[in-house]
């Protein structure tokens, strides 16, 4: 079970957050210029990579904020050194 520091209700368990995926990923320039094949890449195909990674987590049960932090998808640790919304 993680334990998951919210930056504004203070550290809370894992299940009252949801995760809102990668926190880098940019968003497309021009959406409107997308076909189905491209939207369907955005939304759901991710890196899926071992390691550090920057996340979007929303405390749901909580604050509802969303905030960022760096989590190792390997060991689970968790830096919050870059949270803010």
């Amino acid at each position: 079970m993680l334990l998951i520091r919210c930056p504004w209700c203070g550290e809370r368990d894992e299940l009252e957050f949801a995760y809102g995926g990668e926190a880098d990923r940019p968003r497309p320039h021009s959406p409107d210029e997308l076909d189905d094949r491209q939207w369907a890449e955005f939304l759901f195909l991710r890196r899926n990579e071992k390691g550090w990674r920057r996340e979007r987590w929303r405390h749901s049960s909580g604050c509802g904020r969303w905030f960022n932090l760096r989590r190792n998808t390997t060991t689970h640790e968790i830096d919050q050194k870059e949270e803010g919304a």
